[in-house]
């Protein structure tokens, strides 16, 4: 089966920087996605749209394909009361919110007494990065996953008899 919109696509990955130190990877559980809901890099989607299982790419992205550059408004002071568990919030966390309309995941940079910093940017925004993707296994998804937009079940471990 070929990589379209709506596939279920699990992949091993490694992200590195330019100097080639490794940022991230899937080491032992691999990523499954669904193909289309803008959970990789755009320029990976593109990539992969129309591979099949056993692809590999090692491409290094500029930020605008990757994640993306920097954009200093999508970092915000919100009020530490607005947080579900104020008490829980720490420097680093990372969470999804919809704000003006668009999800985005942010990360929470400085936490004061009453307010906290946020900033929406991908961790990796406005870096070049190289992305190693060896391609899994591809399948439809259910119609579950399609409504929800992610991957149900431990990243894709059940296997259909």
């Amino acid at each position: 089966m070929k990589i379209s919109k709506n596939a279920v696509v699990t992949i091993d990955y490694a992200i590195r920087d330019v100097q080639g130190s490794l940022l991230e990877d899937s080491s032992d559980e691999p990523l499954s996605y669904i193909q289309g809901t803008g959970v990789l890099a755009p320029g990976l989607e593109d990539i992969l749209e129309g591979k099949e299982a056993g692809f590999e790419l090692n491409e290094t992205l500029e930020p605008e394909k990757a994640f993306g550059s920097r954009d200093e408004e999508l970092v915000r002071t919100v009020n530490l009361q607005d947080f579900q568990d104020p008490e829980q919030v720490s420097e680093g966390l990372v969470f999804h919110a919809e704000l003006d309309g668009v999800m985005r995941f942010y990360t929470v940079k400085d936490v004061g007494e009453e307010s906290v910093v946020i900033d929406g940017n991908h961790p990796f925004a406005g870096e070049t990065l190289n992305f190693e993707i060896s391609v899994k296994n591809v399948r439809d998804a259910t119609p579950e996953e399609l409504d929800h937009g992610h991957v149900h079940g431990e990243g894709g471990h059940h296997h259909d008899h």
